[in-house]
C-alpha cells in the first residue's frame, strides 16, 4: 500500500496478511467481511500486474484518482437528470420559480410553432418589482431578444447577406413598432414607418388615416403599439416578447418574410401611487415582402406589407381609440365584460385565423394575463 491509503501500482492487489485474515473471518462468520474475489476477478488482476505500465487496451480507460470518482458519478447523474427534464419538462416549469416567484433560467427561442399552450401558473399576482409574476412571460426574454431570426440563405433574388439584411431589417421594424418606448407613449412610430414602401397606395392610406381618424378599419393597433399616459404607466423598461421570424420564395421571386410574436406589456393605472400590475398581452402576424425592385415599384430598403393580423387580450374591449387601453377595478385587476368565447392569450401553438380571429361578436373571456 502506498502512502495515503492509495493502492501501489507495483505490489500484490491482495498480500498474503490480508487474505490470511479474509479466510480467518470468512470461517468465524464476521457480518461485513469482504467477498472473495471471483477466479474470473483473480486472473484480470494477475494479468493487469504483469503487464508493462503505461500499457491499455482498445477498450480500456485509466479511472479517475479515486478521491473524484464521486464527483465525477454526482456530474454524470445531474446531466442525466437535465436531459430528463429536457425531454418532459419542455416549458422548464420544474424548479422554474421559487415560492417567493422568482423565475427560473429564460426559455430557449422559439425556432418553429409550439404543438401546445405552455402550463399554468401558479396563481400569483404582478408586482412592481416582478410585473411579469405568475405568468409564462416571466420565463421569456426581454424586448427583441425574444424574436428568433433564422439563418441567411439565398432566396429569390437576394444573395445570402441581402437576405440576412432583409431579416435583420424585419427585426428592427417590430422593435420600432411595438418595443421603442417613445412610440409606446403615444409618439408617431415614424422608424418604423420608415421602412414601409412608400409605394404601397393601401398602406398609405391606411397610415394616414390611422393617425388621424382612428377606426375598427384603421386602427394603429394592427401594426403599433401604444397607450395614453393620462390612463396608464409602464411598468419597468421590459415587455416581455416570445415569437419568430421565416422566410421563403414569394411571387416575382420576393423574399416574403413571416413574422409571428407575442408582447407582454405590464401597466399600472396613471394615478400616482397606482401599484396593482395587470398586463396586456398584445400577439400579431405581420408578413412582408422585400420585393424584387426590377419587377415591384419600391423604395430601397424598404418592404411591402402583405398581411397583418391582431390579437390582444386586455387591450380595451372593443377599442377603437388607437391606443392599448388596458381596464383596471378598484382593487387594480383587469376587468371588462367575460363574454364571448374563453381564450388563452399564451397560447401560441395555433395561427391566430385558426383558433384566436382578430375580432369577434362581443369580448371574450382570457383564461390568465
Amino acid at each position: 500500500m502506498g502512502a495515503g491509503g492509495e493502492r501501489d501500482g507495483g505490489g500484490s492487489s491482495v498480500p498474503d496478511e490480508a487474505w490470511e485474515q479474509f479466510l480467518r473471518d470468512s470461517v468465524d462468520g464476521v457480518a461485513d467481511a469482504p467477498r472473495e474475489p471471483s477466479a474470473r476477478a483473480r486472473a484480470v488482476a494477475e494479468r493487469l500486474r504483469d503487464q508493462p505500465a503505461g500499457t491499455q487496451g482498445w477498450r480500456t480507460h485509466t479511472p479517475p484518482p479515486p478521491r473524484r470518482r464521486k464527483g465525477w458519478y454526482v456530474v454524470g447523474l445531474l446531466a442525466a437528470v437535465a436531459l430528463l427534464v429536457v425531454a418532459f419538462d419542455p416549458w422548464r416549469m420544474i424548479g422554474s420559480s421559487t415560492d417567493e416567484g422568482t423565475p427560473g433560467p429564460p426559455l430557449a427561442l422559439e425556432s418553429d410553432r409550439p404543438t401546445e399552450a405552455p402550463p399554468m401558473e401558479p396563481d400569483r399576482r404582478g408586482t412592481l418589482d416582478e410585473p411579469f409574476r405568475g405568468s409564462p412571460a416571466a420565463l421569456w426574454a426581454d424586448g427583441a431578444a425574444g424574436i428568433s431570426v433564422p439563418a441567411a440563405r439565398a432566396t429569390g433574388w437576394m444573395n445570402q447577406a441581402q437576405v440576412e439584411k432583409a431579416l435583420r431589417q424585419t427585426r428592427d421594424f417590430l422593435a420600432a413598432s411595438s418595443l421603442d418606448a417613445a412610440v409606446l407613449r403615444g409618439e408617431r412610430p415614424a422608424r418604423a414607418i420608415a421602412l414601409i414602401n412608400p409605394h404601397q397606395r393601401d398602406i398609405k392610406d391606411y397610415l394616414a388615416a390611422a393617425f388621424r381618424t382612428p377606426s375598427e378599419e384603421n386602427d394603429p393597433l394592427l401594426l403599433f403599439s401604444r397607450y395614453r399616459t393620462d390612463h396608464a404607466r409602464l411598468v419597468g423598461d421590459v415587455v416581455k416578447t416570445r415569437g419568430r421570424i421565416t422566410y421563403r420564395e414569394g411571387k416575382r421571386g420576393a423574399v416574403q418574410v413571416a413574422t409571428d410574436v407575442t408582447y407582454v406589456y405590464p401597466f399600472v393605472a396613471a394615478e400616482a401611487g397606482s401599484d396593482e400590475v395587470v398586463r396586456t398581452i398584445v400577439r400579431r402576424e405581420i408578413v412582408v415582402n422585400w420585393d424584387d425592385p426590377a419587377k415591384i415599384v419600391t423604395q430601397p430598403g424598404t418592404f411591402s406589407i402583405v398581411s397583418y393580423k391582431l390579437d390582444m387580450t386586455n387591450g380595451g374591449c372593443d377599442n377603437h381609440t388607437g391606443y392599448l387601453a388596458p381596464e383596471f377595478d378598484e382593487d387594480g385587476n383587469a376587468t371588462g365584460p367575460e363574454t364571448g368565447e374563453a381564450v388563452d392569450p399564451y397560447d401560441r401553438s395555433k395561427a391566430i385565423a385558426d383558433g384566436t380571429p382578430a375580432t369577434d361578436d362581443g369580448c371574450r373571456t382570457a383564461t390568465r394575463s
